[in-house]
């Protein structure tokens, strides 16, 4: 009977062992309770199983190769709806978090401080809301912070990491307010004032009291009386003649004022402005003002689709300025309707566009104002002047410009082809952090139906060759562009520049044909000192893909921005190299 059970125990043992696998981690389950949380509408989280062992193969999930703890989470362009989960800060050997660009609500969970060891929190791009919580002060080890683009509101906290970064990390968030954004909260400190009250007769006694005693008798109030008499008098005879010549001229006036009202009207007609989602603060009034105001001396530049002007409001806010010089066919209704989807679009690396106005003689789009110029410009102008920039600033830029333009191409609503990639469409911030700008005008403002639009909408030497030949442009003919734009950073050459353009090459056959003959030290901008030979490389191959003559065969823009963070940032960013002391 003995040995008939522990034969039966045996068996249940060797069963429980084959059929039943090991736990999932502690994290693993955590993970898990994130996944239950959200609304994953494309199924990215379709591999975190609760029949695996250990999450550090599960997608967006990094870990440390020697304990398998939880060190990274990139869920970022995801399309996840939903709260952020507070099960989040269970992870406490996080050091990134990359939330950006889903379509998250609520707010911050505030004990999200107690993520000690977390360095980089990427929450842009969302639709957060609510107060800053000042646990993220705590965040020592805070390195990079990005909560731009969302609505969040009230002071931001003056408190530990959080007064160390500046307006970048917070931009787009129109009711938040303090020293980081250089916006002053509104508070009451006034008083309420007190004004003294007299009694009426002994204000008349001190009144009376300024005459002398000896002028106090009956006969001097008379004359008093009298010469006040004559004074009224003669008020009264200028009134009336200033009533009579009133009189005459009304009629005049009358006419006068018809006229001006007429014209008022025709100009408030032809007058109108939009501001999209709130996102110009100020009176109509002052800003039709500052528009009517524009002249030469405010020009800042032009592009393929009309002049660009500098605004500065009262409170000296700036923005940019574009005067349409060309429109489209169609009534104003449908011009105004698709220019408001283009206002909804909402990212960090993407210029934000805040309204529109329609002058009698001109219309006008509204933009956020980026002081450091265009790409073009550092590469192809501030040369000369010392000022080029370095390996790292132009990974940055490439990478950048990927995401806002992966961002039109994937998750938009509708999706929008550019058309017009170049770097004079890459605007700088001061931190050189790149804006895509133009996005939907080639569409909005060409019409599609005129044969010149297979060179109108683009800038020869970013077109892709299937654009010229058809006209119709692809997602493909924007990456085509995007991979010139690559060899334009790396060369620090225009892609028509006169060196290989006599020997009827544009940068592309310019780079191959270095390529075939092995001389890569050709290729690099001679005035970028700091170049690492591996990555330029990685980032040739991706150019090179991405300027394929088949378009079929170049990647999409979301491959395009996976295949650069992993040359940039992978497999961690230098602040997650940290010792193994710090981490235990």
């Amino acid at each position: 009977m003995g040995i008939l059970l522990w034969i039966f125990s045996v068996i249940s043992a060797a069963t429980h062992f084959f059929l039943c696998p090991l736990a999932l981690t502690e994290e693993g389950l955590t993970l898990l309770e994130i996944k239950s949380t959200l609304n994953d509408s494309k199924n990215f989280l379709i591999n975190w199983q609760a029949t695996d062992k250990s999450p550090c193969k599960w997608t967006g999930i990094s870990c440390h190769p020697e304990d398998q703890r939880v060190r990274s989470m990139a869920l970022h362009q995801n399309s996840l709806h939903g709260n952020i989960p507070v099960e989040i800060t269970n992870c406490t050997d996080l050091r990134a978090l990359y939330l950006r660009a889903n379509y998250l609500q609520g707010g911050i969970p505030s004990n999200i401080g107690n993520l000690s060891y977390l360095t980089i929190l990427d929450l842009s791009s969302n639709l957060l809301k609510g107060a800053i919580p000042s646990s993220i002060g705590r965040l020592t080890r805070l390195r990079s912070l990005n909560l731009s683009t969302n609505f969040f509101s009230g002071e931001i906290p003056d408190i530990g990491v959080l007064s160390t970064f500046g307006s970048n990390a917070f931009t787009g968030n129109l009711d938040l307010c303090g020293q980081q954004v250089h916006k002053p909260c509104h508070t009451s400190f006034g008083f309420p004032a007190v004004l003294p009250h007299t009694e009426s007769d002994e204000a008349v006694g001190k009144l009376w009291s300024i005459f002398p005693a000896k002028r106090r008798s009956s006969h001097y109030i008379r004359g008093l009386i009298i010469g006040a008499m004559c004074i009224l008098g003669l008020a009264l005879v200028v009134l009336l003649l200033f009533l009579w010549v009133r009189l005459l001229s009304k009629k005049e006036r009358a006419a006068k004022r018809y006229s001006e009202v007429r014209k008022q009207k025709v100009h408030e007609a032809s007058t109108k402005l939009i501001t999209f989602h709130g996102d110009l603060p100020y009176p109509s009034c002052e800003i039709i003002e500052k528009l009517e105001a524009l002249d030469e001396e405010d020009v800042v530049g032009s592009g393929g689709f009309g002049t660009v002007y500098r605004m500065v409001m009262n409170d000296c806010g700036t923005f940019a300025v574009k005067r349409i010089d060309r429109s489209r066919e169609g009534s104003d209704q449908v011009f105004e309707r698709e220019l408001e989807i283009l206002g909804s679009i909402k990212h960090i690396n993407l210029v934000n566009l805040r309204g529109y106005c329609r002058l009698p003689a001109s219309r006008l789009l509204i933009y956020d104002y980026l002081a450091m110029g265009s790409l073009d410009d550092f590469l192809h102008e501030h040369g000369s002047e010392g000022q080029s920039l370095n390996w790292s600033d132009r990974l940055k830029i490439a990478l950048g410009s990927a995401r806002g333009l992966a961002y039109l191409h994937h998750d938009c609503s509708p999706r929008i082809v550019h058309r017009d990639i170049k770097s004079s469409n890459i605007l700088l911030d001061e931190n050189l952090e790149p804006h895509v700008s133009d996005f939907g005008l080639a569409k909005l403002l060409v019409d599609e139906d005129a044969h010149v639009t297979t060179v109108v909408a683009g800038t020869f030497g970013y077109l892709a060759p299937e654009y010229l030949q058809s006209g119709r442009a692809t997602e493909k003919s924007d990456v085509y562009s995007f991979g010139v734009l690559l060899l334009e950073l790396v060369t620090g050459k225009r892609p028509t520049d006169p060196s290989f353009v006599k020997r009827g090459l544009n940068v592309v056959g310019w780079l191959n044909t270095l390529l075939k003959e092995n001389r890569l030290e050709d290729i690099v901008d001679k005035r970028c000192k700091d170049v690492d030979a591996e990555t330029i490389e990685a980032i040739l191959e991706i150019a090179a893909r991405c300027t394929d003559a088949n378009p079929d065969d170049r990647p999409s823009m979301n491959e395009v921005l996976q295949l650069l963070e992993q040359e940039v940032m992978s497999p961690y960013p230098s602040e997650f190299y940290e010792s193994h002391s710090d981490y235990s």
